[in-house]
């Protein structure tokens, strides 16, 4: 069960490990784009692509998904970004339901592990496996795999790193079931971080943070949603989203927000120094880099973000 990208490598896994996949479940399809064309989820794309059963449940609790269920007579499920369950479909198979998470829980649990643990500024992260109970990301934890953040690593990158580590985590893990040596242990009761959802508002950039704050955010949701800010160009106001950046210590006397550009380089006052912006997006035109941005765009004295 599941649906981004990120659940179609552990699906991809299993089947080059021949387990025998009985079934898909996923989100429904959805309308996107201009054309409002509707669109199918990544884990659907590869389920079809590769002869598997889908069912698309609106509701988890329907009856005739119930039975649907049941008649695949699976005996173990295996859920990666995917609803909360009801009792009635995680405990169904006789091998139980476990869960994937992108994190080293307890800590970072809820819908955005990935993206706030960078945002965080943590220096390390993993993945988790554990048997689902009726709370969120609460059961009883069957393995983890650890991995390290490095300073300049994006929302991207780590996400394809825990999505490898996943795959091979979910095989072990099923190893274990299938030979029936699991052992499994409580989550330990502590004062853990969330990760909540990413909302339009959480991706605001305020300038007066400092300059780690401000660049940990943006990696941390970069290439998406990407980082946000509304850019002041003398009577012009633009939405700007912000991608890759770098960091540069120094003392100034500018104020927050004011942009320092030249020929090459883009570059926004902090309190404690430069946010240096390699690539940048404006509102109505595509991505590009700084510098083919400032070869066309011309930021007038003491343009800032806002």
């Amino acid at each position: 069960m599941g649906t981004p990208e990120f659940a179609v490598a552990i699906l991809k896994g299993l089947l080059e490990e021949k387990i025998n996949v009985v079934g898909v479940i996923t989100a429904p399809d959805k309308p996107s784009g201009r054309g409002r064309k509707m669109n199918q989820s990544a884990v659907k794309k590869f389920a079809l692509e590769n002869n598997l059963p889908v069912l698309q449940p609106t509701n988890l609790k329907n009856e005739i998904f119930i039975e649907e269920l049941a008649e695949l007579k699976a005996n173990l499920q295996i859920i990666v970004a995917f609803r909360m369950l009801p009792k009635v479909v995680w405990d169904m198979p006789d091998y139980g339901t476990f869960n994937l998470h992108a994190s080293l829980l307890p800590e970072y649990r809820g819908a955005a592990p990935i993206n706030w643990a960078i945002i965080n500024g943590e220096t390390k992260t993993g993945v988790t496996t554990f048997f689902i109970d009726d709370k969120i990301d609460t059961g009883e934890i069957i393995l983890q795999s650890e991995t390290e953040i490095k300073s300049d690593e994006t929302l991207g990158d780590l996400h394809n790193t825990l999505m490898n580590l996943g795959s091979e985590l979910v095989n072990k893990t099923i190893d274990l079931i299938a030979n029936r040596k699991v052992k499994t242990y409580k989550q330990p009761s502590k004062e853990e971080k969330s990760a909540p959802k990413i909302h339009t508002e959480t991706c605001e950039i305020d300038w007066s943070d400092d300059l780690i704050t401000i660049y940990n955010k943006i990696r941390g949701l970069n290439p998406y949603p990407a980082a946000w800010t509304t850019l002041q160009n003398q009577d012009e106001e633009i939405n700007v989203k912000i991608y890759d950046v770098r960091k540069e210590y120094s003392k100034h006397k500018l104020a927050v927000g004011i942009i320092v550009s030249t020929k090459k380089e883009l570059k926004i006052a902090t309190k404690d120094g430069y946010l240096i912006i390699d690539s940048i997006k404006l509102a109505g035109k595509k991505k590009m880099d700084s510098k083919s941005l400032l070869n066309g765009y011309t930021f007038h004295p003491n343009s800032k973000m806002l």
